[in-house]
């Protein structure tokens, strides 16, 4: 599934990318730091919660220390790693490509990578982040795009993301105007295109991120409707819960890192992937071209892999290890029922997010590529 819509991309990337960059060949001593793009709460140090720490001992035993820039869309990530100035980041699949396209990323060695036999076997060369055969990244993550509820206002879970796309009355007899959000970032567009697939199969949608023009202008017509019943459109992720704990918000696209939080806090919350599925997140620790600090950035990407990261951080975000054997080894807090109930055998359900290209499965040029989802949905968020 994910390859048919994903390759469209690869052939981009080669087309434009040109030879791969020099690979290093071997691992020396730190520099003593490693500045890092990342995702809200993917790199924790125990600050937000003490029993969520995977860089203490990192930074004892290399001598690196890591900094970090928090980014809360692809679109910001790619801003920064053109900028410079950063080391790694953590991009998602409709980042990964847009960066090895533009040369500002670098391919890794896998071979200095001690642990990279333990990657799932289903990411090893996924074409988000491989290209001609050559690796620009290292797995990190992946999950689902969950729906986020209130339990108090949905007693049972919604069946649907229409509650979110139509207006209605929600469960507690009250609209679902002003108490609902969508994602702040153009890739929201696929959310609408998949619910489209869905209800409405005569537009032919086979991939959310392959939409011709009629389908790409159904989507567009479902955002506007979306438009109107929308509290806010969210991309940074305390503010969505502080809107779910204070603002009346009771439903909304979200990451399982919101979820968990707000249950650990003992607030009516919880989350579920409707019938119509999910979009969702592969994301890779990719290495800036010209990275200041390429040793500290080696021995991170193996720390990645080989330490209690991937086990915690799938227990702290609720979203699942690239290391399988990390559900179950013991190496940190993750066990084989957390990462059932995390998704880990609905990998090939979800549609993972990747970049829109013109040059799809439809045809050369049958698509809409993604400069015009970035206009078109700053178009649909200012009410045009």
């Amino acid at each position: 599934m994910m390859k048919r819509f994903l390759l469209t991309s690869a052939a981009l990337v080669l087309a434009n990318a040109g030879a791969a960059s020099a690979q290093m060949t071997s691992v020396g001593d730190g520099e003593g730091q490693v500045d890092i793009v990342a995702w809200p709460g993917y790199i924790e140090r125990g600050e937000t919660d003490a029993a969520f720490d995977w860089v203490t001992k990192f930074e004892e035993a290399t001598g690196c220390k890591v900094n970090i820039k928090t980014a809360n869309t692809s679109d910001e990530m790619v801003a920064l790693m053109n900028e410079g100035g950063f080391d790694l980041v953590t991009a998602s699949g409709d980042a990964s490509l847009r960066l090895v396209a533009g040369k500002r990323v670098q391919a890794i060695n896998t071979d200095l990578i001690p642990s990279w036999s333990k990657v799932d076997d289903r990411l090893k060369d996924a074409p988000w982040f491989t290209v001609d055969g050559v690796h620009y990244g290292v797995p990190y993550q992946w999950g689902p795009n969950v729906l986020m509820y209130n339990t108090d206002v949905f007693p049972e879970a919604p069946t649907s993301w229409n509650v979110v796309f139509e207006p209605m009355d929600l469960p507690d007899g009250k609209p679902n105007k002003g108490r609902v959000q969508a994602y702040d970032g153009p890739i929201h567009v696929a959310d609408a295109a998949q619910y489209l697939m869905a209800h409405k199969p005569e537009l032919g949608i086979t991939s959310p991120y392959e939409l011709n023009e009629d389908q790409y202008k159904a989507a567009l017509d479902l955002l506007r409707q979306q438009r109107e019943l929308v509290s806010r459109y969210w991309h940074d992720a305390f503010i969505q819960m502080d809107d779910f704990k204070n603002e009346g918000v009771v439903a909304s696209g979200s990451w399982p890192f919101q979820v968990n939080l707000l249950k650990s806090e003992g607030l009516p919350i919880s989350s579920t992937i409707p019938s119509e599925g999910a979009t969702g997140w592969a994301d890779t620790t990719m290495m800036q071209a010209d990275a200041a600090h390429p040793n500290c950035a080696y021995k991170w990407m193996e720390h990645t892999l080989s330490s209690n990261l991937q086990s915690d951080l799938s227990v702290w975000f609720g979203s699942n290890p690239v290391t399988p054997a990390s559900c179950s080894d013991g190496s940190g807090m993750q066990n084989a029922e957390g990462c059932t109930a995390n998704g880990m055998d609905d990998f090939e359900k979800i549609r993972f997010w990747t970049t829109p290209v013109a040059n799809c499965s439809q045809g050369e040029g049958a698509c809409v590529p993604y400069y015009r989802w970035v206009s078109d949905y700053i178009g649909v968020i200012g009410g045009r």
